[in-house]
């Protein structure tokens, strides 16, 4: 508990001066900080477990070995979350040339979460099925979004960053940003009417 609470309590800016001096366990720390909100930043635009995880490790090898090159010009979170977004979109675009995906190939994510099973667990079988198949025509609508808008969605409706950080994560202004989730939420919302209207 006191290992967690002092993790915490030690700046960024800190556990990056000792990695780039040769120190493995303050990048340790950095992985552990960062590692939960990656992992749903990637996980949202993949839609599968199994590749976040692959990612996962990629990206944060990636970090460790270009950590050296890191000058502090933006937050390490915003560059670490460059790098994710980034390799993320590559591995979308490589993946979709490689083959067409198969709802077989798609987790069903939070049909395996433990809060969402409990709190589908309950009496009413009619409400069970019907948070089953919107999540399912979530997850099918996000994924016919294309991999920008995937990425902008993610960031800003799943994971609550604001337009001025996607803007930097992805190299775009923040107009770009609004503009994509304008388009982006316009496409889910077409995509998901038909199961709002019934």
């Amino acid at each position: 508990m006191a290992e967690v609470v002092e993790e915490q309590e030690i700046k960024d800016e800190d556990l990056v001066a000792r990695t780039q001096a040769g120190d493995p366990r303050a990048f340790d720390h950095l992985v552990r900080k960062y590692s939960p909100r990656l992992y749903g930043l990637v996980y949202n635009m993949t839609s599968n477990h199994e590749d976040t995880n692959d990612l996962l490790q990629d990206i944060f090898s990636k970090a460790y070995r270009s950590i050296k090159g890191f000058r502090g010009k933006s937050s390490f979170y915003t560059w670490l979350h460059t790098i994710a977004t980034n390799m993320t979109i590559n591995f979308l675009k490589k993946r979709s040339r490689s083959y067409q995906m198969s709802l077989d190939d798609v987790d069903n994510g939070i049909q395996n979460d433990a809060d969402f099973i409990e709190m589908t667990s309950g009496p009413d079988a009619r409400r069970e099925v019907n948070l089953k198949e919107l999540q399912q025509r979530l997850n099918d609508a996000m994924m016919k979004l294309s991999n920008e808008h995937r990425a902008v969605v993610t960031m800003f409706d799943i994971q609550g960053m604001p337009h001025a950080e996607i803007g930097k994560i992805l190299g775009i202004s923040e107009g770009t940003v609004r503009s994509r989730l304008f388009y982006a939420h316009r496409q889910l919302q077409n995509y998901l009417q038909e199961f709002l209207a019934s």
